[in-house]
């Protein structure tokens, strides 16, 4: 009988044993020292709960908007570049495990499946992310695509002029351009569900970029060129041109410091996202939970603050709604679940932090997931050990 999957590093773990070590690197670790990657898990879990009891929490309710649209949970699924690789089919798999839940799927722009592949493979809008490249007018294309398609909320991700060094990527071949080693080669044929899904898949290219970049064909020359393409110039005055070519929802990710905040709000923000690209990119900076304080009290009241990084749990989602983020996003977590069991394990992720926020809303006095805020957390008194160092110094933060 196999062994129940309860938490998200069942499905963790699952994933390590199923997809190829060099796919499973590129989701699973961060750059450099990873110091900001660990940071992002440790600071969450550092945090305490104020336990609640005799309240009464019958009928508990756990949805709630995003960017305007319904969700069941206060969760959106992250943009994630190469989802199609974790399992052939990522996107669409991931999207209509998303639909069918009930929360929002991103799509991005260094996808497998193109926006085209996965529109046509869903029943409803997704939000696409947005990387602005050196060739704008791609960049245009992009952003007219997206709009044929339907998408409900554009997604600028602000946190990529350049690319952060991930040692294991490069230890792996996972470099620009990529370099298959014999090792990997190995690898990848001893996985064969995951080969056969990855060779079954629409595309096992850049879909996005595959046919529209000129002069560029195969992922060896398509890597090249977006390993070209990050643009150091990119500066607050590119959102005043996407807003003018997006005439929807425009949210804002990779913010970690309130005047960027307050910035991107200024320009038009429909919604910002704290982010730190999951430890992927400076190492060294706060965690995301670190951070989001200091950015709900300079913003919270104007637009909507949105947190991502380390989410795992259902705890992590009632953590970040109770400092202030009004939903939360999921991008390790719904990899490891589709690398484990396809899109029933994108499902299996959402239905484990549903569970563990229902039931951590009961324990804590919680009815509506509305009604969170920083009385749900524990505050230890100045003679509290010095375990809870991390609590204090996340609160006086805020």
């Amino acid at each position: 009988m196999p062994t129940p999957i309860t938490c998200n590093e069942d499905l963790r773990q699952l994933a390590r044993r199923r997809v190829p070590k060099a796919i499973f690197d590129y989701v699973d670790r961060g750059s450099y020292d990873e110091t900001t990657l660990n940071a992002n898990r440790a600071d969450l879990q550092a945090i305490r709960l104020r336990q609640k009891v005799m309240v009464d929490v019958d009928n508990r309710r756990l949805d709630t908007t995003l960017v305007g649209e319904a969700a069941r949970i206060p969760v959106a699924i992250a943009p994630t570049g190469l989802t199609g690789l974790m399992h052939g089919s990522g996107e669409i798999l991931a999207a209509r495990a998303a639909q069918a839940f009930g929360v929002p799927f991103t799509l991005s722009t260094m996808s497998i499946c193109s926006i085209e592949q996965v529109r046509a493979a869903v029943d409803q809008p997704f939000w696409f992310q947005l990387y602005v490249m050196r060739d704008r007018d791609f960049v245009r294309s992009l952003i007219t695509r997206a709009r044929e398609a339907g998408c409900s909320a554009l997604m600028l991700t602000a946190d990529l002029q350049i690319q952060g060094q991930r040692h294991q990527d490069i230890k792996n071949g996972l470099s620009v351009p990529p370099r298959l080693t014999v090792s990997n080669a190995f690898d990848m044929a001893r996985k064969l569900p995951w080969l056969w899904h990855v060779l079954r898949g629409p595309s096992r290219s850049f879909g996005n970029l595959e046919g529209f970049v000129r002069g560029a064909q195969g992922t060896q020359t398509l890597a090249q060129w977006v390993g070209g393409q990050f643009d150091t110039s990119l500066s607050w005055k590119d959102v005043g041109w996407i807003r003018d070519l997006w005439p929807g929802k425009l949210i804002v990710k990779g913010i970690m410091d309130p005047d960027d905040a307050r910035e991107a709000v200024g320009q038009g923000a429909d919604a910002i996202v704290v982010s730190n690209h999951g430890g992927r990119q400076l190492d060294g900076a706060p965690s995301t939970i670190a951070a989001l304080p200091g950015i709900v009290d300079a913003v919270g009241h104007r637009t909507e603050v949105l947190f991502d990084g380390g989410v795992r749990s259902g705890q992590d989602v009632y953590k970040a709604m109770a400092i202030g983020a009004r939903g939360t996003f999921i991008g390790k977590a719904f990899l490891y679940g589709l690398g484990a069991l396809g899109q029933a394990g994108v499902s299996t992720a959402l239905e484990l932090i549903r569970k563990e926020l229902d039931i951590t809303m009961a324990l804590g006095g919680i009815r509506d997931v509305a009604d969170l805020d920083r009385e749900a957390l524990w505050q230890p008194s100045s003679g509290s050990a010095s375990g809870a160092t991390a609590q204090v110094n996340l609160l006086d933060a805020a």
